[in-house]
C-alpha cells in the first residue's frame, strides 16, 4: 500500500509542481483585478455556454440513436457502427478539424449549399466538432444501459398493455435517468476543457474559452498572473463538477455486446421508418468529415519523399502510445488499491478523496500543466535533451483518469464478490494479482487501447516539450495546417485515421471473438 500512496502522491505532485512553476515565475502574483473585468465574465459565459450546449446536443442526438440500435438488433451493420462510434470519440481533434475544414470551411464541399450566412468558425463549428466527438461516446454508453433492461420488464409492460409513452416512463427512463446525469457531466467536463477545437474553430475573441485564454496569456502576452487566475477558475469549476461525477459513479461504454438475445417489443412500421432515418443520418454525420479527408488527399503532391516524411512520425506516435498505454494502466491499478480499501471499510469520504486525487488531472488545464512543468524544469533539467521523456510522462499522467474509469467498475465488482474470500485465504499481493488478472483481462485491454489512442493524439503537451527530431503525426498535421498546406495535412490526417481505425477494429474484433 505504501507504493500505491507514493504513486498517488506523485500524480498530485505533478500538478503542484506545475502551479508552483508558474507562481514562482509570476513572483506569487495572481491577477485578482481580472475578476472585475467584463472580458472575464464574457469568457466564462461563453465557456459555460458551449460546454452546456455541447452536452445537451450530444445527448439529444444520442438518445434516439441508441434507442434505435437497441430495438433493431437485426441491423447487420450495427457492430461496425458502434466501432465507428469508438473511433470518433478517440479521434485526434486535428484529424476532425482537417476534415471539417475540407467539408464545411470557406471553400468546403458543402459550403455553397449552406447559404451566404454560413460560417464554420465560431460557436456553430465548435458545437459540430464537439457533438461529432461526444455523441458517439454517449450512444455506446446509453446503448449499454438499454441492454441492461431485463426481459421481464418488457413482458410485464406487454401484459399491462402499456403505450409507447408509458413504456418509456415506466421501463426505459428509470434505467437511463441516473446515467444521463453522469454522461451530461462527463461531456460537459470534456468540452469545458476543450482546447484544439476552440483554438482552430473559434474564429476570434468572441468565441474563446478559459483554456484557450490561458494559452493566449502564456504564449502571446506572457501574462502569468492572468493565466494563473484563469487556471484556478477552471480548476475549481470543472473540479467541482468532476467531484460530483465521482460521487455518482463511472460511465461504462466500451464493452458493447451486440449479441443481445433478450426479448424486446417489435417496433411499429412508422417507428421502424423513423429509426432507420435516424440511423442513416448518423452514418452520414460521422462519415462525411472522414471521407472529406480523401478529397484533400487527391490534391496532395504525392512523392516518395512525402511517404518517407510520414514514416518516422508514425512510428514515434505509435511508440509514444504504447508506452503511455502500458504505464497508465499499471498506475491506474496501483492507485485504485487505496480506493478499494476505503470502499471495503465503508470510509466513503476517504474513498471519494482518493478517487478525486487520482483523477484530478482530467480537470487540470493541460496548458497550465505543460507550461508550469516547462518553467519548473527549465532551470533544473536539459529540456532539449529530455523533452520527449517529459512528453511521454506527462501524457501518461493526463490519460490515467481514463484508465481508472475502465478498471474501477470491474475491480469493485471483484471486491463485492470475492473480497471476503481473499481475506480468509490471506493471499499475498502477488497471489491476489494472479487471481484478479483473468477477471480483469477484458477491462485491462479496453483501458489500454483507450489511453494509448488518447496519448497518440496529443498536441498540447508536445507543443511545449516536443523536439524537431522527434515529431509525432498529430504535430506534423498541425505544422502543415498552420502553414496552409491543407493537402499535405489531409494526407497526414488520413494516415493517422487509418492507424487509429486499424487499432480499434482489431480491438473490437478480438472482443467479438471472446463474446462468442
Amino acid at each position: 500500500m505504501i507504493i500505491a500512496y507514493s504513486v498517488l502522491a506523485a500524480l498530485v505532485l505533478v500538478t503542484v509542481v506545475a502551479f508552483y512553476g508558474l507562481l514562482d515565475l509570476a513572483g506569487g502574483d495572481i491577477a485578482w483585478a481580472l475578476f472585475r473585468d467584463e472580458y472575464f465574465y464574457s469568457l466564462l459565459g461563453f465557456t459555460l455556454q458551449q460546454a452546456s450546449l455541447s452536452a445537451l446536443f450530444s445527448l439529444a442526438f444520442a438518445v434516439p440513436l441508441a434507442r434505435a440500435l437497441y430495438f433493431h438488433p437485426e441491423w447487420r451493420s450495427q457492430r461496425v457502427f458502434l466501432t465507428l462510434c469508438l473511433l470518433c470519440f478517440v479521434l485526434p481533434s486535428l484529424v476532425l478539424i482537417t476534415g471539417l475544414v475540407v467539408l464545411l470551411g470557406r471553400s468546403g464541399w458543402l459550403t455553397p449549399f449552406l447559404g451566404e450566412q454560413w460560417n464554420l468558425y465560431g460557436l456553430s463549428g465548435i458545437l459540430i466538432a464537439h457533438v461529432f466527438l461526444n455523441m458517439p461516446f454517449a450512444v455506446r454508453a446509453l446503448y449499454l444501459q438499454w441492454q441492461s433492461i431485463p426481459d421481464t420488464s418488457w413482458r410485464l409492460a406487454r401484459q399491462l398493455k402499456l403505450s409507447p409513452r408509458q413504456q418509456w416512463q415506466v421501463v426505459e427512463w428509470p434505467v437511463l435517468r441516473g446515467r444521463m446525469i453522469v454522461l451530461a457531466g462527463f461531456i460537459f467536463v470534456m468540452c469545458f476543457n476543450s482546447f484544439a477545437i476552440v483554438l482552430a474553430l473559434g474564429g476570434g475573441p468572441q468565441s474563446t474559452t478559459l483554456e484557450v485564454a490561458i494559452y493566449q496569456s502564456l504564449k502571446y502576452d506572457f501574462n502569468i498572473p492572468e493565466a494563473l487566475a484563469l487556471a484556478w477558475v477552471q480548476f475549481f469549476i470543472v473540479g467541482g463538477v468532476f467531484l460530483l461525477l465521482v460521487r455518482f459513479g463511472s460511465v461504462a461504454w466500451l464493452s458493447v455486446d451486440t449479441v443481445a438475445a433478450q426479448w424486446r417489443p417489435k417496433p411499429t412500421y412508422w417507428w421502424r421508418v423513423a429509426d432507420a432515418s435516424i440511423y442513416g443520418l448518423a452514418w452520414l454525420f460521422l462519415l462525411l468529415p472522414l471521407l472529406a479527408l480523401v478529397a484533400g488527399v487527391w490534391d496532395a503532391p504525392w512523392s516518395w519523399e512525402l511517404v518517407k516524411l510520414l514514416g518516422r512520425p508514425l512510428w514515434i506516435t505509435l511508440a509514444l502510445g504504447l508506452f503511455c498505454g502500458v504505464t497508465a494502466v499499471i498506475i491506474a491499478y496501483i492507485v485504485l488499491l487505496p480506493v478499494r480499501q476505503a470502499r471495503l471499510r465503508q470510509h466513503y469520504r476517504r474513498q471519494g478523496l482518493w478517487e478525486w486525487l487520482s483523477m484530478h488531472t482530467l480537470v487540470a488545464p493541460a496548458m497550465v500543466l505543460s507550461v508550469g512543468l516547462y518553467v519548473f524544469l527549465l532551470r533544473r533539467v536539459d529540456v532539449d535533451r529530455w523533452g520527449m521523456f517529459v512528453v511521454a510522462g506527462l501524457n501518461t499522467v493526463v490519460v490515467v483518469p481514463f484508465a481508472l474509469q475502465q478498471l474501477r467498475p470491474r475491480l469493485f465488482q471483484f471486491d463485492d464478490q470475492y473480497a471476503a474470500l481473499v481475506r480468509t485465504l490471506k493471499l499475498t499481493a502477488w497471489q491476489r494479482l494472479q487471481v484478479e488478472a483473468p477477471w480483469l483481462q477484458s477491462s485491462v485491454r479496453a483501458a489500454f487501447v483507450l489511453v494509448m489512442l488518447l496519448a497518440m493524439g496529443d498536441v498540447a503537451i508536445f507543443a511545449i516539450f516536443g523536439q524537431p527530431d522527434w515529431v509525432t503525426l498529430p504535430w506534423l498535421i498541425y505544422n502543415y495546417a498552420s502553414s496552409y498546406r491543407l493537402a499535405e495535412a489531409s494526407v497526414a490526417a488520413l494516415a493517422l485515421l487509418l492507424l487509429f481505425a486499424g487499432i480499434i477494429f482489431a480491438f473490437e474484433g478480438r472482443s467479438d471473438a471472446q463474446h462468442h
